[in-house]
């Protein structure tokens, strides 16, 4: 060192708009035509949940006619709901700001 002080920067950096934007949920509806079991096992596969987890998500589908399955950014949300359409599952995406 030249026995100059050293400079320090702050840097700043803008948030992605994937950080600003309110997060989606995924909503999967209750059906008559899938059975418990087949919804647990979708849960598992799709979203990596443990039984219990997919269990109880499968439970207030059944219960109450829906439940928010994961909640994130709107394109991971639209691909979720994509996978559960393909295993034939009533799902659909909901914004977070419409609350």
């Amino acid at each position: 060192m030249n026995g100059a002080a050293s400079e320090t920067k702050t840097l700043t950096r803008e948030a992605p708009e994937a950080e600003t934007t309110p997060p989606w949920r995924v909503v999967v509806l209750n059906d008559p035509v899938n059975l418990m079991s087949y919804v647990v096992l979708v849960f598992k596969r799709v979203f990596g949940y443990p039984t219990e987890k997919a269990r109880k998500h499968m439970l207030e589908v059944h219960r109450l006619g829906r439940s928010v399955v994961w909640t994130g950014p709107r394109e991971r949300a639209e691909l979720y709901v994509h996978q559960l359409h393909q295993w034939k599952l009533s799902a659909i995406l909901e914004s977070e700001s419409t609350d």
